[in-house]
């Protein structure tokens, strides 16, 4: 079957594979009719996400049709229409059971202490093989596959497998309660969820901020009030919006490829601060990594820790600071004394995928929420490189791209 595999850090690849057999009683097998590329995908290409290993299957994001499952699966049955959880559960330990999906203490085979364990992730994630390909082996498929009603759609259900999770989660992690002000940093797939999810949750004002035209647009459309980061100091501007106040709930929806000006007079404050930084021992804007970049591909941001700081510079006293953008463990310095001199509330983590997917299963079927919004593009899996590059250059209008493998 066709696959999407890593190699190496910018060394990705259209290979054969061997279709994936069932190896536990609870496992299933799924063909996949849509899979996703996701800016974490991004990460471990660019090799700003280390410890992937050569010849992983990628992706974390699918929804298909049960072909096989294990003798231990009950509640999913073969021919079942389902979505996959980017994060695999076991559905029984305690933290699943209370809804801690995200602790689960089996999933991943490097132990209870273990990372969250997805797809195609790195060996600390559990090194399980990917979605992007024709078929894939589902561990624990009745925790980790959910079946879907018939009135939701592909394009919809593929966006429920991670981004709109993920995308909810943070808006509830920044406690976002009617009438609030609300700062969204980064303007992808995730943060353009986000900014719904916010919405959802009774926000009042939501400034978002990137500087890629076609994302500002699309912010624009879905009701948010932008700032180009590279036309103006965000933090300034959010704090001009707001009498000097700053936002009640911040969001990060970066993570570590994050980019510093280049433009204006913003550009060289920008600069100057790096250098005083680095000046003073500090390694947040400097991580340590692998990286391949080939042409206009594959470069790692510029800053990784700039997120973090506009974050907390941007929100108010007592407010609070969600973090769902992702970073590596090498990422080990953050802002602590404005956050704590402003009594900030800072929350992070990884996504309980589980937790809320029949939660939005429900509000697309109500016709509350329609995630296709954000889907711009869709090619088949024989295209994904090209697919890849262009999402990777942040190429006009490529915010979400859908693969639909050839056999669907």
């Amino acid at each position: 079957m066709k696959a999407v595999v890593f190699h190496g850090v910018g060394d990705i690849r259209l290979d054969d594979v061997t279709e994936p057999k069932l190896q536990e009683a609870t496992d299933a097998i799924v063909r996949i009719t849509g899979t996703a590329i996701c800016g974490t995908d991004l990460h471990l290409v660019r090799g700003t996400e280390a410890g992937m290993e050569p010849n992983t299957i990628l992706g974390h994001e699918a929804i298909g049709v049960v072909e096989q499952i294990g003798s231990n699966v009950k509640e999913i049955q073969v021919g079942d229409r389902v979505v996959v959880t980017s994060s695999i559960t076991c559905g029984t330990c305690e933290k699943c059971q209370a809804g801690r999906y995200d602790l689960c203490l089996k999933a991943n085979p490097n132990g209870p202490r273990g990372a969250t364990a997805f797809f195609g992730g790195p060996k600390t994630t559990g090194s399980f093989q990917g979605l992007q390909a024709e078929k894939a082996r589902i561990p624990f498929a009745d925790n980790t596959l959910i079946k879907l009603p018939n009135s939701i759609s592909d394009e919809q259900a593929i966006l429920l497998s991670d981004i709109f999770p993920t995308a909810y989660y943070g808006a509830e992690l920044a406690e976002i309660k009617a009438g609030n002000v609300v700062a969204i940093f980064g303007c992808g797939p995730v943060g353009l969820a986000t900014i719904m999810c916010a919405q959802l949750l009774g926000a009042g004002r939501i400034f978002a901020v990137d500087t890629i035209p076609s994302r500002l647009e699309k912010a624009r459309e879905l009701g948010a009030e932008v700032i180009d980061y590279n036309a103006e100091d965000p933090v300034k501007a959010i704090k001009r919006f707001t009498d000097q106040i700053g936002a009640d709930r911040v969001i990060d929806a970066v993570g570590v490829d994050a980019n510093r000006p280049h433009h204006g007079l913003h550009k060289l404050k920008s600069a100057v601060l790096g250098v005083l930084h680095k000046s003073n021992g500090h390694n947040g804007h400097s991580i340590q990594q692998e990286s391949n970049p080939q042409g206009d591909n594959w470069h790692p941001g510029d800053a990784p820790g700039r997120a973090l700081s506009w974050g907390v510079e941007a929100t108010a006293k007592a407010g609070t600071f969600s973090i769902i953008g992702v970073y590596p463990e090498v990422v080990q310095e953050f802002p602590l004394g404005m956050a704590m001199n402003r009594n900030i509330t800072v929350t992070m983590g990884h996504c309980p995928h589980r937790k809320y997917i029949p939660h939005l299963i429900e509000l697309v079927t109500d016709g509350v929420l329609d995630p296709t919004v954000i889907l711009t593009e869709k090619e088949s899996l024989t295209s994904a490189i090209d697919a890849y590059k262009a999402f990777d250059e942040r190429q006009p209008g490529w915010i979400k791209v859908m693969l639909q493998p050839a056999m669907s």
